[in-house]
């Protein structure tokens, strides 16, 4: 992976990290069908993770505290299930009012803002990923269609 990308993952903002993504996939000349799929989900994911990397409270799928947003940790939430864990600890702790979920300092969490989740869930809801119910689970396909999806994103970077 290139330093550039560890950089425009640590400081850019969403907009710009899309935007790099989308140029990547321009001058690679891939195929409509994953031009299609890279560029919403990549916006999807980052709509949560710029907020929670600007906040200091960046985590992993597991629960465990990161510093600095970075591509790895990007890939770590590219995948399916657990982006919607994302979006169901996410929306459980705007309604506590601090961070849930994770292994990070109680007194740090508290520090948590509300981040709007408008992109992520409609983005999820256009793979039948109920937003109701956590524990209803989404077709296999659509997990095997963003495991393909991460593979080309890290392919541009």
């Amino acid at each position: 992976m290139k330093q550039e990308t560890y950089e425009l993952f640590k400081n850019a903002s969403r907009e710009s990290i899309v935007s790099v993504i989308e140029a990547e996939l321009k001058t690679r000349n891939e195929s409509p069908f994953w031009s299609d799929k890279v560029v919403p989900f990549s916006n999807a994911v980052l709509s949560v993770l710029i907020p929670l990397r600007d906040a200091g409270l960046l985590f992993t799928p597991e629960g465990k505290e990161v510093i600095e947003l970075t591509p790895e940790l990007f890939f770590a939430w590219n995948d399916f299930l657990s982006l919607k864990t994302l979006a169901f600890t996410i929306t459980m702790s705007n309604e506590a009012g601090k961070l849930l979920r994770t292994d990070i300092d109680e007194e740090k969490t508290l520090s948590y803002k509300e981040i709007d989740l408008s992109d992520l869930g409609s983005y999820l809801s256009r793979y039948t990923v109920n937003l109701e119910n956590e524990s209803l689970d989404f077709p296999i396909a659509n997990y095997n269609l963003h495991q393909g999806v991460s593979n080309v994103i890290k392919s541009l970077l």
